[in-house]
């Protein structure tokens, strides 16, 4: 059975299906085997999704959308560009800084790569970029998405594990804003290496004022977001509700959202929205398949009779998790690992929340390294490189994110000390 079930996922996932169809074939053609009937897969999957806290996905979506539709992403690269263009490579920073906004706002590596990278991909070729590191800095940068809160990869491991989601979305601000600074860090030796320009005007507090003014409303958004969890006004559902709200709001404050607009920005987070639903249904029926074959407990202790030692399983789960990351979409992985993981994590006294970090930062790596690679693939589509060349580009700050991963897995208070001073644990 368990020879069927990876025969099947990895056929056709090799065969170029869409991660979603390849779960659902693979619970069908367990079912079968099995002689139960076909409707337990729709059953596991409704299931899957149907849970309050997942309200959060669509609306954080939604968000991110309208955001985008209202000009608020050319707000936040023009402030970013304000604060940091000055250093050497200014737009490379800029480009980063934008993403670390808007990451607090969609929770969406995707969103970020192609809202932003539409915009600063052209500009900084045609200040004399390369091609292949303006792609690289707009897709790494935008992997900062589901670590910085909100995220809904937080939000699906919440609901999977049953850990805090707010405890969470607090345990990623110091990684994400780590991510960050080791990109800026690299972009920063780029630039001085090859000669990228810095930015050529004065920082005047006219200017400040002015940039200020422009993206100022659009800043109170991660606000709004995280200082409601924070004091207790609304749940993270909720959040993501006051975030649709406070969109809303900004669109029609800036008369950015006419009725076809409107009509585009809900039909665009209706097919993401979907796609990522029906990615979570499948994930949840695959992983029923799993257990019912006693998978998850036959890889736990695999990983416990090779060694109990705390941190030589920190490395296992990291290695096993960046393996998963380039071949299965994150949150599907979420859904079929996580718990099963979490025991083996807790097992040797590694907090939940710690663990959850760790994951979801995988997870994010994952975005970014071949075959699946979403935000690969996002990126050569909106600047129309070829796949490898970006993918050669992109290989440095890959390593600088494994490296701020490791600080994370091996230095717990980076990630912890923020959700313990709020009573997250």
């Amino acid at each position: 059975m368990i020879a069927l079930i990876f025969s099947v996922f990895l056929t056709t996932l090799f065969l170029g299906f869409p991660v979603a169809i390849c779960l659902a074939l693979t619970a069908t053609a367990g079912l079968l085997f099995h002689d139960l009937p076909l409707i337990v897969v729709v059953q596991r999957m409704f299931q899957g999704f149907n849970s309050f806290s997942l309200l959060a996905v669509p609306f954080f979506v939604l968000a991110g959308e309208l955001m985008n539709k209202c000009g608020i992403t050319q707000r936040l690269i023009d402030f970013s560009y304000m604060l940091v263009g000055r250093i050497p490579g200014g737009l490379a920073h800029a480009n980063i800084a934008a993403s670390m906004f808007f990451g607090g706002i969609s929770g969406s590596a995707v969103a970020d790569t192609a809202a932003i990278g539409s915009i600063m991909v052209p500009g900084m070729v045609r200040n004399g970029y390369h091609p292949g590191f303006s792609a690289a800095v707009t897709a790494a940068s935008s992997t900062m998405g589901p670590i910085i809160p909100p995220s809904i990869l937080m939000v699906i491991m919440g609901v999977t594990t049953g850990m805090s989601i707010g405890g969470l979305f607090m345990a990623g601000l110091v990684p994400g804003l780590m991510l960050g600074l080791g990109m800026m860090a690299y972009s920063y030796v780029v630039a001085i290496r090859d000669n990228y320009p810095k930015d050529p005007n004065p920082l005047t507090l006219r200017r400040v004022l002015r940039e200020l003014y422009n993206a100022g409303p659009a800043l109170l958004a991660p606000a709004i977001i995280m200082g409601g969890i924070m004091f207790g006004l609304f749940t993270p559902t909720e959040a993501a509700a006051v975030a649709v709200l406070y969109a809303l709001f900004l669109g029609f404050c800036y008369r950015a959202l006419t009725l076809k607009a409107l009509y585009e920005v809900f039909a665009s987070s209706v097919l993401t929205t979907a796609v990522l639903l029906l990615i979570i249904g499948t994930a949840n029926a695959f992983a029923w398949l799993l257990a019912s074959e006693q998978i998850p407990n036959q890889l736990a202790a695999m990983i416990q009779s090779i060694t109990t030692n705390k941190f030589a399983i920190l490395l296992m789960l990291n290695l096993l998790l960046l393996f998963i990351g380039m071949f299965l979409e994150g949150g599907a992985a979420i859904i079929i690992l996580a718990p099963t993981l979490l025991n083996v994590a807790t097992s040797v006294g590694i907090e939940p929340l710690h663990f959850g970090m760790i994951m979801v930062l995988n997870m994010a790596i994952g975005l970014l390294t071949p075959p699946l690679g979403v935000c690969l693939f996002v990126i050569c589509g909106v600047t129309k490189l070829d796949l490898g060349y970006v993918i050669k580009s992109v290989m440095p700050f890959v390593w600088v994110e494994i490296a701020v991963l490791l600080l994370i897995t091996y230095v717990p208070p980076l990630c912890l000390t923020i959700p313990r001073l709020l009573g997250y644990m």
